[in-house]
């Protein structure tokens, strides 16, 4: 079964133990490996490394012996406690595999945790866990944290004295960086405010806060916004040539659509922007030219672009993100 938003949050804080199996998917490494490890953190207890209750298999090794993630669901060390899984790295090559295992598995056997990176709707691994009746399928989309993701990283990370500016400022961050670069924001701010008895300020966050941020990226999205199409159609060709992904132009597109329509219905808007006063001040003249109308309009394309990118279409994804670029410059008030 597909669990999504509170559903999915709260079997990673608190998984069934009646559930055989869980597949966590997604794009960005890092939020797949976080959740990995609540949820099997969840499933077996502290000590279960020293206590051999917890066996990892790549995906890679499961491939050449098929009988292993069975036999690892089985076997039974020297130590009582619920045991975990993982099978890291998988693919639709494994779906039978872990069929196998899914409907072998019995109360009592080890709980099978899945990590794989982005599957479509029509992958066979993805298939298999939706359509499971106990098995799980969590699949984690790269947008920002919401409040109560944001709350709980604060909290792990011991941070309980913050003022309302450092707070609003967190939660502007969490809108510009991808969600593992937030997550190790937060835990550098818990240890930059080790045993500090004062509260936390928005002189903490900037100085906690990564020194760079996708620059080329930001760039590309102040001239689309600023309906520089010539100088957007380079941009875009040469960090497509450098290796960015055309998901994150996509994502960081999304994000200052967002951000500038935000402003323009509320021209009082605290708006973090990496680049400080100078790209904040840019953003509050296209919030002004662009309107709120337009900016609703744009808005569209975007979500439009962005289906169409974690969907099962044959169209080259960048060749998706130039018409994006090329259309939102075109947008006229």
């Amino acid at each position: 079964m597909l669990l999504k938003g509170r559903d999915a949050t709260a079997f990673l804080r608190k998984p069934d133990p009646g559930a055989p199996g869980l597949l966590i998917s997604g794009e960005d490494a890092m939020r797949v490996a976080d959740a990995r490890a609540q949820v099997v953190a969840a499933i077996t207890g502290p000590g279960a490394d020293e206590e051999m209750r917890l066996t990892r298999i790549a995906g890679a090794d499961l491939r050449k012996d098929p009988a292993a993630l069975i036999d690892a669901t089985r076997a039974i060390g020297f130590f009582p406690g619920p045991r975990a899984v993982v099978v890291e790295d998988a693919n639709d090559a494994l779906a039978p595999v872990i069929a196998a295992a899914l409907g072998d598995w019995r109360e009592g056997d080890a709980q099978i945790v899945v990590t794989a990176g982005t599957l479509t709707p029509r992958s066979a691994l993805r298939k298999l866990f939706e359509g499971a009746k106990t098995a799980v399928a969590i699949t984690l989309y790269d947008e920002p944290p919401g409040p109560d993701e944001v709350a709980e990283m604060l909290a792990a990370a011991g941070l309980a004295r913050i003022s309302p500016e450092a707070r609003r400022d967190l939660a502007d961050l969490a809108q510009v960086l991808e969600p593992g670069d937030f997550r190790q924001t937060v835990e550098k701010l818990g240890l930059y405010m080790y045993r500090a008895e004062a509260e936390v300020t928005p002189d903490d966050v900037a100085a906690c806060a990564p020194a760079s941020w996708e620059a080329d990226v930001e760039s590309l999205c102040d001239a689309v916004m600023s309906r520089e199409e010539a100088r957007a159609s380079g941009l875009l060709s040469r960090l497509l040539q450098q290796g960015t992904a055309p998901v994150t132009v996509a994502i960081a597109l999304g994000r200052r659509v967002r951000q500038l329509h935000q402003i323009a219905a509320d021209p009082g808007a605290r708006v973090f922007a990496r680049g400080g006063f100078r790209r904040r001040d840019l953003m509050a003249r296209q919030a002004r030219e662009w309107g709120a109308q337009a900016l609703g309009t744009a808005l569209g394309m975007v979500v439009e672009c962005d289906l169409q990118l974690r969907s099962a279409t044959r169209a080259p994804e960048p060749a998706l993100v130039e018409r994006l670029v090329i259309r939102l410059a075109r947008v006229r008030r």
